[in-house]
C-alpha cells in the first residue's frame, strides 16, 4: 500500500481523522440570559459601538488573537503544487502550533486560485475578520507581490512565513554559531544557494542582521547570481546589492573560501564543494526531507551544522519564528511587521540558548516553552521602537 495511501491504521491518518481543529466558544450559553448577550439582542449594542469606532472590534470580537493562515496550494512543504484542498492538512497543522505555542487561534484559507490579482482581492476583503494574515506555501516569484501589495493595502500585519519565518530562526542560528566560534557576523562570508521565497529573505535578513552583503554571493539553478546575468525583478536586486567581488561559476565557486554555507534550494551540493570552504566553516542545509548536503559529510569539514530535521541538531524551524511573531504583533496591535520586529524575534531566539550553546545547540529545541514568550516580547517592544504600535 502506497504511504499516501489511507490506511486506518496508519497513525498518521488516524490522527487526521476528521480534522486537526475546531472552533469552541469562550462564553456559556445555558440560560435564555447567555443567549441575550451573546446574541440578539445584546449583539445589536456591539454592534453599532464598532461602527462608530471601528478599533473596537480590537477588544471585543476575537481579531486581536485571530489570524488567517492563506495559501494557494502552489509551493506546499517539499510537494510542489498540489493544489489548496491538499493544502488543508498542512495549513491545519499551522493552526494548531500557533494555538499551541502563542495562544494564537487561526485559521485555514485555502484559496481556489493562484491568480496574484484574486489572491490579493480575495485577502483584503477577508481581512476584517482578522487581526493578520499568515501567507504560507505561496511560490515565488508571486509571493513577493503577493505581500508587498497586502502589506500596502492593510493596516494589520501580514507575513510570509516560508520566507521570514525561516530567515528569522537562519540569522538566530548564524549569531549563537557566530559566537560559538568567536566569530563577527560582519567578517563572515555567507554563500546562499537558492534564490526563491526563502534564500532572498534569508539574504535580506542576514544584511539586516549585520553581515556584509558585499560578502553575502547567491546562487540559483543557473549558477552565481551578479551583473554579469540578465536578471529581473528580487534576483536582479539581490545582483546589485550581492557578490561585490564579481564571482561567476556555480556553487562550487560561491563556496570557494566560504565561512558559511546556508542552503534553501532542494538541489544536492558535492562533499568537494563543502570542503573547499574556509576553516571552522558553518553549514546550515535546511532542504527537507533530504538536505543539500548530509549532515554527516558537511560534519567532516566544517565546525557547526544545521539542517530542517528533527532528527539532527541544530533544527532550523520556523515554528520558533511565526506564533511569537504574530503573538508579539497583535498585542502590541502592529499595523505591520517590520525588518526590526524580525530581527528581535532573532536576537530573541538565540537568547534563550545563549548562555549554553555548544556546536550541536546553536538554537532552542522547537518543544521549548521559553521561546514563543521571549519572542512575543521582543517582538511587541519592536513594533513600539518601531513606531508601527497602536497600544
Amino acid at each position: 500500500m502506497s504511504s499516501s495511501t489511507p490506511d486506518p491504521a496508519d497513525p498518521v491518518f488516524r490522527l487526521h481523522l476528521g480534522g486537526k481543529m475546531a472552533v469552541a466558544s469562550t462564553v456559556p450559553l445555558t440560560s435564555r440570559e447567555d443567549l441575550s448577550l451573546a446574541y440578539t439582542p445584546g449583539v445589536a449594542r456591539v454592534c453599532e459601538a464598532i461602527a462608530a469606532e471601528p478599533d473596537l472590534a480590537d477588544d471585543y470580537t476575537w481579531v486581536s488573537h485571530t489570524v488567517a493562515v492563506v495559501t494557494d496550494g502552489s509551493a506546499v512543504l517539499g510537494l510542489g503544487n498540489i493544489g489548496p484542498r491538499a493544502a488543508l492538512p498542512v495549513m491545519e497543522g499551522k493552526a494548531v502550533l500557533f494555538k499551541q505555542f502563542a495562544g494564537v487561534d487561526a485559521v485555514p484559507v485555502c484559496l481556489d486560485t493562484q491568480d496574484v490579482d484574486e489572491i490579493v482581492a480575495t485577502v483584503r476583503a477577508l481581512a476584517p475578520s482578522f487581526g493578520g494574515i499568515n501567507l504560507e506555501d505561496i511560490s515565488a516569484p508571486r509571493c513577493f507581490e503577493v505581500e508587498r501589495r497586502l502589506d500596502e493595502a492593510l493596516s494589520i500585519p501580514v507575513f510570509h512565513d516560508d520566507q521570514h519565518g525561516t530567515a528569522i530562526v537562519v540569522l538566530a542560528a548564524l549569531r549563537n554559531a557566530a559566537t560559538l566560534l568567536n566569530r563577527k557576523l560582519g567578517d563572515l562570508r555567507v554563500a546562499v544557494s537558492g534564490a526563491g521565497a526563502a534564500g532572498v529573505a534569508v539574504t535580506r535578513m542576514l544584511v539586516a542582521g549585520g553581515v556584509n552583503p558585499d560578502q553575502v554571493i547567491v546562487c540559483d539553478s543557473k549558477g552565481i547570481i551578479g551583473r554579469h546575468r540578465e536578471l529581473t525583478g528580487t534576483k536582479a536586486e539581490l545582483a546589485e546589492t550581492t557578490n561585490a567581488e564579481g564571482r561567476r561559476g556555480d556553487i562550487t565557486e560561491a563556496l570557494r573560501d566560504a565561512d558559511v554555507l546556508v542552503g534553501v534550494s532542494g538541489g544536492q551540493i558535492p562533499e568537494a564543494a563543502v570542503a573547499g570552504m574556509a576553516a571552522d566553516g558553518i553549514v546550515f542545509a535546511l532542504a527537507n526531507p533530504t538536505p543539500e548536503v548530509h549532515p554527516e559529510v558537511a560534519a567532516r569539514h566544517v565546525a557547526v551544522v544545521a539542517t530542517g530535521r528533527s532528527d539532527y541538531p541544530n533544527q532550523i524551524n520556523n515554528v520558533l519564528a511565526f506564533p511569537g511573531v504574530f503573538r508579539g504583533a497583535l498585542d502590541a496591535r502592529a499595523t505591520r511587521i517590520t525588518d526590526g520586529m524580525k530581527v528581535a524575534a532573532a536576537d530573541a531566539i538565540a537568547g534563550v540558548v545563549a548562555e549554553s550553546l555548544t556546536a550541536e545547540a546553536i538554537v532552542p529545541s522547537p518543544l521549548d516553552p521559553r521561546v514563543a514568550p521571549a519572542v512575543t516580547e521582543a517582538v511587541a517592544e519592536a513594533a513600539r521602537r518601531d513606531g508601527v504600535a497602536r497600544r
